[in-house]
């Protein structure tokens, strides 16, 4: 058998590959960046090329860093940036657009007219999520209005939709295949999660053709061959799954009750709720966690959408730091946040507020303000937000947390971690592998396969790196909530 797994982990900002080996373990990994493009306030895109180039650039790269050839891969496991629309020509395998992120709030009006419209309720009994321009049938609702022709193309068979892991698996097995899976398909606002399928009335809400949807596919199974051309060597395509779905199966939460956060560009809560879809009154969404076999788990959602994109913007933005890394030993200059509350609502406010027109806001401001306390409040907001999600997700869900795995760049910071368990009073506990991601969708692609017998081999190959424990005093951690929980409503409903 052959002796790795390979992953194609295609993220918001960055494309990379990793290699690993049967005990879970990086053997070889590759990076690149790509281009964010920003056509107006809000609006965020990317060059479907661009995202195709770096992957597959990537993905070449691991392999000759590793020193192994096709004939070494056992299984390719995709796992992307979730929402984000692609369009593209059935023929000639070109995007019609550039591809609408997840990120953009382009969509906006068209959600606010559905919800005018009294459809809101529709929508969240049958696919689990809120009517919010986070997700990808608005955006190709769009896509088909604003195109002259598109639409009369679309319903003639000649376009494609994808999220980025339908784009990728249509290119790599050279336009065989055209499928996604259900943790990708319940992003779209087009899927039931209850029947398992497209949903013909949602289809015709957002005037979207069943003609161009790919066909959904289990999480975990063979789905064809990437073509040769690509690697130097055919080799089985068997999982996919999107990014937070992918990390919490990586993270081994096979359990209903237990839960990871990834801190990447956003923030991502995941809870397993089993065998059942549960239905939140908190403004968390309900979505498929992944589906092996016949058997569909579920899982609830808390969606935050810029946490390490916050920092980003202290580099490029503002220029306070020269590295994201940087921002740990600024934050550590000053011994507390000052009374500076950074709410990074740079994309409007996601769970469990939902808010579209909400906006960055600092405040408490003072001349003693140094950016030591613009860094620390960044990352207090982290932990500040993913309390937001927690709270309204054991409500919903009527589970303790006796912890948080967590994962994601920003993970590796202590004091974050140390704070966000302060702030939950949850112990937070962080894996060896943090590459937890790529490292769930190489799970799913090594089950299809049999490289992995079952999920009970996945989870020997957990272990703990390092545990964060409570230290702070209950009046403390109150008193910082409660001056957060102040900043989010003035940031709330600013643009019109």
């Amino acid at each position: 058998m052959s002796r790795y797994i390979l992953s194609l982990d295609q993220g918001t900002t960055s494309s990379r590959a990793i290699v690993f080996g049967r005990d879970g373990r990086v053997v070889a990994s590759a990076q690149q960046e790509f281009p964010q493009l920003y056509p107006q306030p809000g609006h965020v895109e990317h060059d479907p090329e661009s995202i195709w180039d770096s992957q597959l650039r990537t993905a070449r790269s691991a392999l000759e860093i590793a020193g192994l050839t096709a004939a070494d891969i056992a299984a390719v496991g995709v796992t992307n940036q979730r929402e984000t629309t692609v369009l593209w020509d059935r023929q000639t395998g070109k995007a019609v657009a550039n591809a609408i992120v997840w990120q953009s709030r382009i969509t906006a009006e068209i959600c606010a007219q559905l919800k005018q419209a009294g459809l809101e309720e529709v929508f969240r009994s049958k696919t689990g999520l809120v009517l919010d321009p986070y997700f990808s049938g608005t955006k190709i609702k769009y896509l088909l209005d604003c195109i002259p022709g598109l639409r009369i193309r679309a319903e003639r068979g000649e376009i494609l939709f994808g999220t980025i892991d339908t784009f990728l698996a249509w290119r790599l097995s050279g336009g065989k295949l055209h499928i996604t899976d259900p943790s990708n398909a319940s992003r779209t606002l087009l899927f039931n999660i209850h029947s398992g399928e497209w949903d013909d009335e949602l289809l015709r809400l957002l005037n979207v053709p069943r003609a161009i949807l790919p066909e959904v596919r289990a999480s975990s199974e063979f789905y064809g061959e990437i073509d040769a051309v690509h690697l130097g060597g055919s080799i089985p395509l068997a999982g996919i799954a999107g990014d937070q779905q992918a990390a919490t199966f990586g993270q081994c939460c096979f359990d209903p009750g237990t839960a990871k956060n990834t801190y990447g560009t956003g923030c991502f809560m995941l809870m397993n709720t089993g065998n059942r879809p549960v239905a939140s009154r908190t403004g968390l969404l309900t979505t498929v966690a992944w589906r092996i076999g016949n058997q569909t788990t579920y899982a609830v959602e808390g969606s935050i959408f810029i946490a390490g994109a916050a920092v980003q913007w202290l580099r490029d933005g503002l220029g306070l730091i020269e590295r994201a890394s940087d921002i740990e030993a600024l934050a550590a200059s000053v011994p507390d946040n000052g009374g500076v509350y950074f709410v990074p609502a740079l994309a409007g406010l996601g769970a469990p507020f939902w808010d579209p027109h909400a906006r960055g806001t600092i405040v408490g401001l003072t001349r003693g303000t140094t950016k030591g306390h613009l860094a620390r409040a960044t990352l207090e907001a982290m932990a500040y937000q993913t309390r937001d999600v927690l709270e309204a997700m054991q409500h919903d869900a009527k589970v303790p947390l006796a912890e948080l795995k967590v994962d994601g760049g920003a993970a590796a910071n202590n004091s974050l971690l140390q704070f966000q368990s302060d702030i939950l009073s949850t112990r937070v506990r962080r894996p060896v592998v943090q590459e937890t991601t790529a490292l769930g969708a190489a799970y799913l692609a090594g089950l299809a396969v049999g490289y992995w017998k079952d999920m009970n081999d996945l989870r020997q190959n957990w272990g703990i790196d390092r545990e964060f424990t409570p230290q702070m005093e209950t009046a403390t951690r109150n008193g910082l909530y409660g001056e957060w929980q102040r900043a989010i409503e003035r940031s709330r409903g600013w643009t019109h």
